[in-house]
């Protein structure tokens, strides 16, 4: 029997698990993040779950024909709201799961804990004018061949429709791979002071050729 197309659809609640699996599986500069931490799940409880939990409406996923979720895009059209409803609404739900370290982090579970405990971080002044933000993941057979594109796509004209202006997305330095997705894609590096592992990436919501 012929393998149905992926499509990206509209996220629905039962691809949670999906997208939990997946934010897993790409969190460690885009590999596999099991062999490195005691309980990878602090990366979908602070990259993935609040964006579908708390904002549905600009959750995307990657359908691979059959039903199953392959890829996500996941974000936020209004950052600064995002943050304060992560603080009110969404970390009370897990902080006693993935408590915050005492002191400086000292492990790499720590690391991503600091970062779940501080959603403050994430309004940058530099990225005032692109007040949405966006996360996305696709399992490694599915990259590489147009999907991701289609799943930005979504998102971006998603958001112009709604009247959000520019998007912003934040990643590290060492995921290359991602780096040369998001070049084709038109994003732009703006600098943050400050920052030297991550960048700071920046495009209009409207599509078209890529940095139009």
């Amino acid at each position: 029997m012929t393998q149905p197309p992926a499509f990206v659809r509209p996220y629905e609640p039962q691809d949670l698990p999906a997208i939990e699996d997946i934010c897993v599986r790409t969190a460690h500069n885009g590999g596999d993040s099991r062999p490195h931490y005691a309980d990878p799940g602090v990366f979908p409880t602070t990259f993935a779950t609040p964006y579908v939990e708390l904002e549905p409406e600009s959750a995307f996923v990657l359908d691979d024909g059959r039903g199953r979720a392959v890829g996500y895009i996941v974000g936020t059209a209004d950052t600064p709201r995002f943050a304060a409803e992560f603080r009110t609404k969404w970390l009370p739900r897990v902080a006693d799961r993935y408590p915050a370290p005492e002191g400086a982090p000292a492990t790499p579970d720590e690391v991503i804990a600091d970062l779940l405990h501080r959603p403050e971080r994430m309004i940058v002044p530099e990225m005032a004018g692109h007040p949405a933000h966006l996360h996305i993941d696709l399992l490694p057979e599915w990259q590489g061949r147009g999907y991701g594109r289609a799943l930005m796509e979504t998102f971006l004209r998603t958001l112009h429709g709604r009247g959000v202006p520019a998007a912003h997305l934040v990643m590290s330095r060492a995921n290359t791979n991602a780096r040369a997705f998001y070049d084709r894609m038109g994003f732009e590096e703006v600098a943050v002071p400050d920052e030297e592992e991550v960048a700071f990436l920046v495009r209009p919501t409207r599509t078209g050729r890529p940095g139009a």
